[in-house]
Formats: C-alpha cells, sequence, structure tokens
C-alpha cells in the first residue's frame, strides 16, 4: 500500500487547508473570505521578511508579532489587528488539533486592547430622514431602478436591523411577503425569524418588479443583484457599504457612516422606545445578551445628557 504524501508546509498550501476545513464544518462565506484575507497577509509578510523560513513549523511568536508590528506601522485599526490576530491562531489551532503542530505560536502573542468607547448613534430623526433620502425624485430608466434597489438596502438595515453579510446573503425565498418576515442567516449559521415594517414591504414590492425586469437566471436566487462583468450577480458586503456611503455623502457629507450604523441606530431606538432587551437580543441575533447591553449603556447616557440639559437641580 503506498505510503501517504505528508501535507506541504508552507503558510499559504496549509491555508488553503484550513480554510477548505471551515466550508466542510459549514462556516460563513464572510468568516472564510476574512480569514484567508488575515493569513494572506502574513504569507506574504513571512515572503518578504524571511524568504527562507517556508515551513508552518517554523513560525515563531516574534515572527507574529513583528507582523503585527508592520500592520501597526500601515495604520491599520486596532479590531482589524485583533481579527488578524484570531485568523492566526485559528490556522495554528487547525495545524495543531488535525496536523500535529506542537504549538500555536500566535497563541504568545498578545492581543491589541480594543477601545471600549461606544460608537455614536445617528438620532432617529436623521436616520428616517436619511432613509427617506433615497427615493428617485426626476430620475428615469436604470437610475430609478438603482435607488428602488437602494432604498430596500436601507430599510432592510434600519428597520430590520440585518447585518450587512445578511442582508447580502438574503434569497427569494427568505422572504415571507404575506406575512412580513424575513429568514435570516446569522453568524456562526444561526437562523433566526425578523420581521419587518409597511414601508419595508413597501421598497420590496417596488424593487422584486425591478428584479423581474433584469430577467435572472432561474438558478440566481439572491435577493439584491446587480450587473458586473455582464453578468447578473449578487450584491457584495462592500458594494453594499459603498452605497450607505454614497447616500450618507450626499445627505449630510458625512461619508464615514456604514452599514452597521444602521443596525446600531435599529437597536437603540427600539430600546429607547421602551422595547424590551431580550426581544431586542432576538432581533439582532445576539448570542449573548451581554453584547445587547452595550445599547442599554447607550440609552443611560443618552437619558443622563436630557437630565443635564433640562434638569434645575442636574
Amino acid at each position: 500500500m503506498p505510503t501517504r504524501e505528508p501535507p506541504e508546509r508552507a503558510v499559504p498550501a496549509a491555508a488553503g487547508r484550513f480554510l477548505k476545513s471551515l466550508r466542510v464544518r459549514n462556516a460563513s462565506a464572510n468568516t472564510i473570505e476574512s480569514y484567508g484575507k488575515d493569513i494572506r497577509a502574513f504569507a506574504d509578510h513571512l515572503a518578504a521578511c524571511r524568504p527562507d523560513q517556508r515551513e508552518v513549523g517554523e513560525v515563531t511568536p516574534g515572527d507574529v508579532r513583528q507582523f503585527m508590528a508592520a500592520e501597526h506601522a500601515r495604520g491599520l485599526a486596532n479590531s482589524t489587528l485583533a481579527r488578524r490576530l484570531a485568523a492566526l491562531r485559528a490556522l495554528f489551532d487547525y495545524l495543531m488539533q488535525d496536523e500535529g503542530l506542537p504549538s500555536n505560536p500566535a497563541r504568545q502573542v498578545a492581543a491589541p486592547k480594543l477601545s471600549s468607547k461606544l460608537p455614536a448613534v445617528l438620532p432617529a430623526e436623521d436616520a428616517n430622514r436619511l432613509v427617506d433620502s433615497v427615493r428617485g425624485d426626476g430620475k428615469t430608466g436604470k437610475a430609478e431602478d438603482r435607488i428602488k434597489r437602494d432604498r430596500l438596502i436601507f430599510e432592510l438595515l434600519y428597520g430590520a436591523g440585518l447585518r450587512v453579510s445578511e442582508l447580502a446573503g438574503l434569497n427569494l425565498e427568505d422572504i415571507d411577503q404575506a406575512e412580513r418576515w424575513i429568514r435570516v442567516r446569522g453568524k456562526g449559521r444561526k437562523v433566526r425569524q425578523v420581521p419587518y415594517g409597511r414601508k419595508a414591504g413597501e421598497a420590496l414590492d417596488r424593487y422584486l418588479r425591478v428584479r423581474a425586469k433584469l430577467r435572472p437566471p432561474e438558478s440566481e436566487n439572491a435577493l439584491l443583484l446587480h450587473r458586473w462583468g455582464g453578468r447578473l450577480r449578487r450584491l457584495s458586503t462592500r458594494s453594499i457599504a459603498l452605497v450607505v456611503k454614497r447616500y450618507s455623502k450626499a445627505f449630510n457629507g458625512d461619508p464615514s457612516l456604514h452599514p452597521h450604523s444602521l443596525r446600531h441606530a435599529f437597536a437603540t431606538h427600539l430600546l429607547s422606545e421602551g422595547a424590551d432587551l431580550r426581544a431586542i437580543q432576538e432581533l439582532l441575533g445576539h448570542a449573548s445578551l451581554s453584547t445587547t447591553q452595550r445599547y442599554t449603556q447607550l440609552s443611560v447616557q443618552d437619558l443622563a445628557r436630557v437630565y443635564d440639559s433640562a434638569h434645575p437641580k442636574a
């Protein structure tokens, strides 16, 4: 019986096996893409700084620290650096468990400290005005059709509190128009049901008529589509982020708004109107209530500001 060839030990080859294992374990496409990007950055760094170092077993904690320092010098945010390190830790954990690597060099490197500062929240009036600003006044043809798609993006990000990856991953069969529910595949492939409101329903009806005019192939079941390279394709998370940035810049000159800002506003505004924290947790798909409780802190801060500015004894 022929002996089995040992696996190639170069970092890119090992990374390929790791990412394949994630697909087998049904990890989300967003996780696989992010981990792949982070590990490729590390492999490129090693190739440039240590061309003689080819095998994963030769990677040291010092190599990982040097990589993190180089990425920090490039101006990457601590949140991105933490994700880079998490990807390397996951890679070497896999190599230890599945391929007998003796240790995980990334586990010996401290993660960067993440800011505990809570992000600013778009006021409810501004959020509603921003969403309502996405309209096709005077537009016709393809421009009008694109705006109808973009309006649905805003209605679902703010009106249903979806993550951008969840929105990009929606398929036609995930929408129950009769009961106004969306089946959402969240982190860890967890599925939840999220309601959507009347305005989102109207935006959905308008967009579905546009989508039908595009005549996508029957095999293409993505809800949100765009034409790229002559083909209709699923709208990516990056494209959705660019849509949000474009309308925000036109609305108030702020290009820093991103899809998560609208999800954050969704949760905060529900809480400020008296929604139960457990219900918000379910709507957001948070595994832990402590994650949702961050929004409580924001609400308390808002109340404190109102008290300080309005109460005579403040």
